[in-house]
């Protein structure tokens, strides 16, 4: 039985599906590193530098991208998605360096 394949090319099933950092050529290159170095990229567009926002934006930023997450995972073109991978993993890295001692509510905890 072969898997089915979507309009874009790409199995929709089995193992052999590649993730969005994989199907998006500049996921693991400098170009998001560098908004510089990226044809066509402003630097504008990637968001503002995490540890410049306020913890107050910083949460409304977070907020935001969550609310956005399952719609952009569905709907979006790979490059969308692989910048809201980016910048989510950015804003939730800073908010971790702020909060290193965060407080983990024990109900969330699973039993060992």
């Amino acid at each position: 039985m072969t898997g089915s394949v979507r309009e874009d090319g790409f199995a929709s099933s089995g193992s052999a599906e590649m993730s969005p950092e994989q199907r998006v050529p500049e996921w693991g290159g400098d170009q998001l590193a560098d908004p510089a170095g990226a044809p066509g990229l402003d630097g504008d567009l990637l968001g503002i530098d995490p540890t410049e926002l306020t913890d107050e934006d910083l949460i409304r930023e977070m907020h935001s991208l969550h609310r956005t997450r399952l719609d952009t995972l569905r709907h979006a073109a790979d490059s969308a998605l692989a910048n809201h991978l980016r910048r989510t993993a950015e804003l939730e890295t800073e908010y971790l360096a702020r909060h290193p001692g965060r407080e983990v509510d024990p109900s969330r905890l699973r039993d060992a």
